[in-house]
């Protein structure tokens, strides 16, 4: 996509007449092959000028306008209304990187004419606060003539400058206070510098004549579905600056928690670095252990406060955590359309059109890529004709859900867990998951046999059944009765529904520019929150690396891989889900590993072709993560200057790849001097996208190295979980899970490594 900007000042009382040439150009230009948009904004500080913007499918499609009588005529009837033009008052710009490194921003805004004086009060002190950003030039403030609408359009040095920048949560607060309540409610949209369209010689290259001219919408990544998943993937994109648009059917946000409640501890480690785990916190319920009883008798419990864990299990409802994941990502200027289905979606070679059903009619949105996050009943994944590897399997039992508060001798923060079985099978489950609020807890047990009787013994929908009457409190208290302990009251029911459990995955997660994830890819039984918290784990391996490929920084294999690291995990819950589903337990001999495994503590890519290592010594690095492991924290990192110890999570959050380069006092001293250019190099091959540190440990002399920043690992924290001596370095990617790792440091390894992921993008 190419778009125009070209600013028209006009001579004083001409204002009328040059809108009045503009609405009769903008007929004419609606009708041109190509045209995505047509408007006629106002400079909101300066009434006599206006700015022209126009955006076409390509470059050929621009030529042939200001090249045809359209354009032609338009520049006749303004000529005499307008000043001479100056320089710099026509701007090409591409959704695209090409041309030169500058870098536009389009912020559209809402200012309701009650509260223009408190914003126009607010964004002069904006201004003067952005002179001091790096990599900040200038901006216009712009308005859609009679409309509360208006555009700040920012001009900066370089993308990288204006990432930095935009992924600090803080900026809102920094420098854009004054008018940060008009900022909840944007859309944002990033150009880069571009040149003229070339002649016509080149006029036809890479055009697809007709395919885009109804377009209403432009944009890099369209989400649908803005559950936890889809959220988490917008999140993930609008941090890098990305543009994005998230479409949800449902038209307004759930009221009950009639979905996941469990938020697994490497959730929370992700929920750190999108700066929403302290909501999170504040929200929810520490849930503290579990307990099991089979037959009215205690078979175990187990606590999960766990001292290696940097965050315990949290519980808290979904829609709470779709309300602090929206509130996170207005922040980042997007917001969830609500109401509007897809219907419909073509892929080619350079993009993806999709049809919307909205409540306003019919709309056409054109996009790089097209990410499914649309649940159970996904559309994507029907569009695009994905089965279900072995069949979708359903549960022949109908499940009953229920909010309740419940009067007990329990300990306080457990999942408790009531089983009864029968000659050795399983014949009756209650389980009851603690919630915020006294005695709260959701309740799920198997459905009375009426309900089954309901559905004539043919299956019943699968998921949660509308169809059929929800379950009383009484129906609540008779599992109760038969379950929980003697003399257990069940009171105050807000809510039941009944549900069948579906479980399978499917046979592919990307099929071209389309992708499926969560309930989208696999579906699995309700144990532990795994379905949400696996759609979360999706969304972030795939974000980034769907915006390194729309930014042009991606080597071709990269989008591959986020089938080949995530459908073996989507696999792995799907079948531990089922055969946990009826049993009191998968494995009594090891209850931590496999809390630590449900919890995704232990999730690893090792099989993945994105990840790998040198090492000389086969005891090397044993004592480390392994390529493809999640990156754990450490403490007790000390930098010149800051009067405080650091994490090795202070290094590695952020978007970008993190290089850590280790060195003891026995290291070479050549090898320790090489490190700045090695780490200067690898930047270059990674497009930027790599932070890099030196860690040095306790007995290590400090070199005299401009680049790259220096750590002192004061305690051998980081030496001792990452097994390192001598010089060693680890890769970490920004999904936290280790890309690469040498003992002692493997330049050339590491370039290849880099290779795999960015492709020799420079």
């Amino acid at each position: 996509m190419i778009r125009t900007m070209a600013r028209l000042r006009a001579r004083p009382g001409c204002e009328p007449a040059v809108a009045s040439a503009w609405r009769t150009a903008r007929a004419g230009i609606g009708e041109l092959p190509g045209s995505l948009r047509r408007d006629l904004l106002v400079d909101a500080t300066e009434p006599r000028s206006f700015v022209v913007v126009t955006e076409w499918t390509d470059e050929a499609a621009l030529h042939d306008y200001e090249q045809g009588p359209v354009a032609a005529r338009f520049a006749e009837a303004v000529r005499p209304l307008c000043e001479p033009p100056a320089a710099g008052d026509r701007r090409v710009m591409r959704d695209a990187p090409g041309g030169g490194s500058t870098v536009f921003v389009d912020v559209e805004l809402t200012v309701p004419a009650a509260r223009r004086a408190e914003f126009d009060h607010g964004y002069p002190q904006v201004l003067a606060r952005m002179t001091g950003v790096p990599g900040y030039l200038r901006e216009d403030l712009l308005r859609e003539p009679d409309s509360d609408t208006f555009h700040i359009f920012a001009e900066w040095t370089g993308a990288a400058e204006f990432h930095r920048w935009i992924a600090n949560p803080a900026h809102a607060r920094e420098e854009a206070g004054p008018i940060a309540p008009f900022l909840l409610r944007i859309r944002r949209r990033l150009f880069h510098e571009g040149a003229a369209p070339a002649g016509r010689a080149n006029s036809d290259r890479g055009r697809t004549p007709g395919k885009e001219s109804d377009v209403h919408t432009t944009t890099d990544v369209l989400i649908v579905g803005a559950g936890p998943t889809g959220l988490t993937a917008a999140i993930e994109l609008a941090r890098r600056g990305i543009d994005c648009r998230l479409v949800e059917q449902r038209a307004t946000p759930p009221a009950h928690a009639d979905k996941a409640i469990g938020v697994h501890c490497r959730t929370m480690e992700l929920w750190e670095e999108q700066g929403v785990v302290r909501d999170a916190m504040d929200a929810g319920i520490w849930l503290t252990g579990n307990m099991v009883f089979v037959n009215g008798h205690e078979t175990h419990r187990m606590s999960w406060e766990l001292p290696e864990l940097p965050y315990a299990h949290l519980g808290l409802p979904q829609y709470e955590t779709e309300r602090i994941l929206t509130e996170r990502l207005a922040t980042l200027g997007v917001r969830p359309r609500r109401g509007a289905a897809l219907t419909a979606f073509t892929q080619d070679d350079d993009g993806v059109t999709a049809i919307l059903d909205t409540p306003a009619g019919t709309e056409t949105v054109r996009a790089k890529y097209l990410l499914g996050c649309d649940g159970a009943h996904s559309t994507v994944r029907e569009l695009l004709g994905l089965t279900f590897t072995g069949g979708l399997g359903r549960f022949p039992q109908l499940f009953m859900l229920g909010d309740v508060d419940v009067d007990w001798d329990m300990p306080d923060g457990h999942l408790l867990r009531f089983m009864h079985e029968t000659d050795g099978r399983m014949d009756g489950m209650l389980v009851c998951v603690p919630l915020r609020g006294e005695a709260r807890y959701r309740i799920a047990t198997l459905a009375p046999p009426r309900f089954f009787a309901q559905t004539g013994g043919q299956d019943a929908p699968p998921g949660f059944s509308e169809e059929l009457a929800e379950p009383t409190l009484d129906d609540v208290q008779a599992a109760i009765d038969r379950l929980a302990p003697p003399g257990t009251r069940a009171s105050n029911l807000r809510w039941s529904s009944v549900f069948r459990i579906s479980h399978g995955i499917v046979d592919r997660y990307r099929d071209g520019r389309v992708f499926v994830a969560g309930d989208a890819a696999h579906l699995h039984p309700p144990a532990g929150g795994q379905g949400m918290n696996t759609g979360i784990q999706d969304a972030w391996n795939l974000a980034w690396k769907v915006a390194l490929a729309v930014r042009g920084k991606a080597a071709p294999g990269l989008l591959d891989s986020y089938e080949t690291e995530r459908r073996p995990e989507g696999e792995e819950i799907v079948g531990r889900a089922v055969r946990m589903a009826f049993t009191d337990e998968l494995d009594r001999e090891d209850l931590k590993r496999q809390f630590l495994q449900e919890m995704s503590m232990l999730l690893s890519y090792a099989d993945s072709p994105l990840v790998g290592e040198t090492v000389t010594d086969p005891d090397a690095l044993r004592a480390g993560p392994r390529p493809g492991d999640r990156a754990p924290d450490v403490g007790g990192l000390h930098r010149r200057g800051v009067g405080h110890p650091l994490r090795l999570r202070d290094l590695t959050r952020g978007t970008r790849h993190t290089l850590l380069v280790y060195a003891d006092g026995s290291a070479d001293d050549a090898a320790v001097a090489a490190v700045e250019k090695t780490c200067a190099d690898l930047r270059s091959l990674a497009a930027g996208e790599l932070d890099a540190y030196l860690l040095l440990g306790p007995d290590a002399p400090e070199p005299r190295l401009l680049a790259p920043p220096v750590l002192r690992d004061a305690a051998g924290e980081f030496r001792a979980r990452y097994g390192v001596t001598g010089t060693a370095l680890y890769l970490i990617r920004p999904d936290g899970h280790v890309g690469f790792r040498s003992q002692p440091i493997d330049a050339d390894g590491l370039r290849k490594n880099l290779h795999l992921v960015f492709g020799g993008a420079r």
